[in-house]
């Protein structure tokens, strides 16, 4: 069984930085790839970023390249995303998924297997 445990999340002003942390249990971990998506009060869950088992590709929605960074330590089992020039509309619960083996999409939600219990991201204007 996988565990995945998001961290980081809080408060910021507009423009302000986050770092979320999603450390993950489990020994499959650097061969899968994880991915972080979010969810506003009222909308659906939405892709953010993806990030190979490998670390050498990644994958971002429109709306957040150039200030959202995603890296992983496979040595710690652990994602991160760094968020940068963070908006109010950025504010959502942020959730961490792991991929599963077969699926070939990153953007979708029926790609990812476990499902962390999210950390909530709140920027004000």
């Amino acid at each position: 069984q996988v565990q995945l445990v998001e961290s980081g999340g809080g408060l910021v002003q507009a423009g302000g930085s986050l770092q979320l942390s999603c450390a993950a249990s489990g020994r499959t971990f650097s061969a899968r790839g994880m991915g972080w998506f979010r969810q506003a009060p009222g909308k659906e869950r939405e892709f953010v970023a993806a990030i190979s088992g490998s670390g050498t590709s990644t994958w971002y929605v429109d709306f957040v390249k150039g200030r959202f960074t995603i890296s992983r330590d496979n040595a710690k089992s652990t994602v991160y995303l760094q968020m940068r020039s963070l908006k109010p509309e950025d504010t959502a619960v942020y959730y961490c998924a792991l991929k599963d083996f077969y699926s070939t999409e990153y953007y979708h939600t029926r790609s990812y297997e476990y499902w962390g219990q999210g950390t909530q991201v709140t920027v004000s204007s």
